[in-house]
């Protein structure tokens, strides 16, 4: 059985990780989300992914500690994406969502950050406590300290400590919190609003933001203004550009045919 579970509708795919028992990710289940998020990037029938996990209890607690002491290596092949699929999947330009329904600790919390948005369960709780087993939360010290106050962030990282949905929000974590019943029809109501959206400027957008991020606010204006984005290049040239002015010109919705 496939630790990985996919639904497709329309231009959405849900993604579910599904290892019981607690949602772990050994080095096999990451190339399988690996090759999955791959094929959502490369699909141009696909706008938006939402990534989640089974049950009520676990998200996903990182790294699966019981196969590595059985020989997974923690500098393994992880797959296309690195690990989990998304942390280092090459040219994602379109949104992902995390529905997190339960833990999200460790490689798992990472996970989540490598979304572009965040909704989570009431009950969802969150820590990064690789210092405890003598390792580096690589990523999100990276990402962490991006995403909320520096300080904040740092406190998290050196302590390990876990803290809870609310908080979570406070940061700014996650977008919003909601029933854990009502957690995928949620998630599934966002994604739609997305995927009704231009697919051209959602790539842009997501080149842009990657581009800038080590870069001087300069240089990147001119990289955009230059064309010098492959995703910017293609907006530009688009009949979806056009389409956006003849719609509201002619004061309609505009239909998105992303290209």
């Amino acid at each position: 059985m496939s630790p990985i579970k996919t639904k497709r509708d329309g231009a959405i795919l849900e993604v579910t990780l599904d290892r019981p028992k607690a949602n772990a990710i050994d080095l096999a289940t990451s190339r399988i989300m690996g090759d999955v998020f791959a094929e959502f990037r490369d699909d141009p029938e696909l706008r938006v992914a939402i990534i989640t996990a089974a049950g009520e209890k676990f998200f996903c607690p990182g790294w699966d500690l019981k196969a590595a002491a059985d020989g997974d290596a923690v500098d393994g092949d992880y797959g296309v994406g690195g690990f989990g699929g998304l942390q280092e999947l090459r040219d994602l330009n379109k949104p992902v969502i995390a529905a997190i329904n339960g833990i999200a600790c460790g490689g798992g919390l990472e996970l989540a950050l490598s979304a572009d948005m965040i909704i989570a369960a009431d009950h969802a709780t969150f820590a990064l406590p690789e210092l405890r087993s003598g390792t580096v939360a690589d990523a999100a010290s990276i990402k962490l300290p991006k995403r909320i106050p520096y300080h904040i962030a740092m406190e998290l990282l050196l302590t390990g400590r876990w803290f809870d949905a609310e908080e979570a929000k406070q940061w700014g974590l996650v977008n919003e919190i909601t029933a854990p019943e009502t957690l995928i029809e949620r998630t599934w109501e966002l994604a739609r609003l997305i995927a009704s959206g231009p697919p051209l400027v959602y790539a842009a957008i997501k080149e842009v933001v990657r581009d800038a991020e080590g870069s001087k606010f300069q240089d990147a204006m001119n990289r955009i203004t230059n064309r010098q984005l492959r995703s910017v290049d293609i907006l530009y040239g688009s009949e979806d550009q056009l389409e956006g002015a003849r719609a509201f010109a002619e004061k309609r919705d505009p239909v998105w045919k992303g290209r």
